[in-house]
């Protein structure tokens, strides 16, 4: 039940603390004052901006989402993933003529006639490119430090560290959301609510996960907050009008719940309790369908059916309608879908995937237009890793780099940012292969850090709170002498 988790959550983070300040002993003014500090380092919003995560969970296959277009590159890489005579499908490559309706036309042509389409069910995203509310970031994925393939591949990895686990599904998830393996306890999008949560009025609703728990929207103070895709769940035997068909018992499993406990920890349990029911009736009145609470409105955009990361999306267009009565001046969102592990049946089960990912995204970009806060409101993508370029029979493997969409009227549309792969499988002794460690793997050109960070100062994170936030980012920019990997990759106003 989702309502459990943030429960926990807190309770856990309850006895961490109280474990923490009990260990300062004679030093807890100074751990107080330390707690201060982070409390100062929090910004003011004046304005509304939120943060949208939409994870594709499994490994998104880079390859065959943004395609390489141009004659030369397409048949390198129809080429190695087995396509047919004629730039015809075959293999795991798609045909070329199916991607000339989702042709990508950027402002600025890539240098070496490169081009790029999306996968040919990926319309609505392709449309939103080409209209300028959508950009591509090229080769994204973690790292510890600037790599070449040279380090990677060299015995000093204390000098050149590798970001841990890689391959792994479930640690690079968690590395994507934290910077951390698998067990880490707070992601970059807590962090970026620690920092806003005292801005708004109410700092449980600062974020909100719609597919459950995820370490990404957990900070060191700020709590992920779980609903469904129906809305906030509810303690059924508070609830509900009678409990075994006894309003009696509804009332005394209430004050049950409710009552003062002689305990510490007992009366912890029953004040997150507390919390969570009154945080239920206040997101069911935000997102009412009627938006009777004062400052909601009704949504009218249609998202599509049988799509449940549309269906996550369209929660989270409710929550932003809502966002006045909910008090929110920041707000960060977790969304997600899952089944890209295609190590088979890759040609027929991403087309699936990839057509609900640019369906939901398009008509969330239109509530966003509808509700008047397209530019307030940013959807990014990102997924445990990129896959390989070479085929395993009938579809391919786990990766590291890879293509992540950007999305809303503050990205500076219509555009590639970083630098455009080279089409190899990087085992040919071309110089090309720097930017592979195998079977075309992509050795990432821009860090997640990056990418987080490009995010997180549009979204009013100052230089300063940066490096706390993200903690392999002092690696990176013009202060750690590498020009070449700024902080801010540029893809937001």
């Amino acid at each position: 039940m989702y309502l459990l988790k943030p429960d926990l959550h807190s309770r856990r983070a309850f006895l961490r603390r109280t474990g923490q300040l009990a260990m300062t002993g004679t030093a807890l003014p100074m751990a107080l004052n330390l707690a201060a500090l982070g409390e100062a380092a929090a910004f003011d919003a004046s304005d509304y901006k939120a943060l949208v995560c939409v994870f594709l969970y499994g490994g998104s296959d880079y390859a065959n989402t943004v395609v390489t277009f141009d004659d030369d590159s397409y048949n390198r890489y129809s080429t190695v993933r087995g396509g047919g005579a004629d730039q015809t499908a075959g293999g795991i490559a798609l045909a070329k003529a199916d991607l000339a309706a989702t042709l990508l036309k950027p402002t600025m042509a890539l240098g070496g006639g490169r081009q790029y389409a999306l996968h040919p069910a990926m319309t609505g995203m392709a449309q939103l490119f080409n209209s300028g509310k959508a950009a591509v970031q090229f080769n994204v994925g973690p790292l510890v430090a600037p790599l070449t393939r040279a380090q990677y591949n060299g015995a000093d990895r204390k000098t050149y560290p590798l970001p841990p686990k890689l391959f792994s599904h479930n640690d690079q998830q968690s590395i994507w959301q934290s910077s951390s393996p698998e067990g880490s306890t707070a992601g970059w999008g807590g962090h970026l609510g620690d920092l806003a949560m005292s801005g708004n009025a109410n700092s449980l609703f600062t974020c909100i996960s719609v597919t459950g728990n995820a370490v990404f929207l957990s900070g060191d103070s700020a709590l992920q907050y779980q609903v469904s895709s129906g809305g906030a769940v509810k303690i059924r035997a508070v609830a509900d009008p009678g409990v075994y068909g006894s309003r009696e018992v509804r009332g005394v499993v209430d004050m049950l719940i409710r009552q003062s406990r002689g305990h510490m920890l007992e009366n912890e349990y029953t004040r997150v309790t507390t919390r969570a029911i009154a945080a239920e009736t206040h997101i069911s009145a935000a997102v009412a369908p009627t938006a009777a609470a004062p400052g909601g409105r009704p949504l009218n955009t249609a998202f599509p059916a049988e799509n449940p990361l549309a269906d996550q999306l369209k929660m989270v267009a409710r929550l932003i309608a809502g966002r006045s009565s909910l008090g929110a001046k920041r707000q960060v969102f977790f969304v997600s879908l899952g089944g890209f592990d295609l190590h088979d049946n890759l040609i027929t089960q991403q087309s699936a995937l990839l057509g609900k990912v640019s369906e939901a995204m398009t008509a969330f970009y239109e509530s966003t237009v509808e509700l008047g806060v397209n530019d307030k409101v940013t959807a990014f993508t990102a997924s445990d890793f990129g896959r390989t370029l070479t085929s395993n029979g009938d579809g391919s493997d786990h990766g590291w780099g890879s293509h992540s969409f950007m999305v809303g009227g503050a990205v500076k549309g219509r555009a590639f940012y970083g630098s455009a792969p080279p089409v190899s499988i990087g085992n040919t002794g071309a110089p090309e292969d720097q930017w592979h460690v195998g079977q075309g793997r992509l050795l990432p050109s821009s860090s997640v850090d990056q990418y987080a960070a490009t995010l997180a100062k549009w979204f009013g994170v100052g230089d300063a709170e940066l490096a706390r936030i993200l903690p392999n980012l002092s690696r990176f920019g013009v202060n750690a002498s590498r020009p070449d990997y700024p902080v801010d990759l540029g893809f937001m106003v």
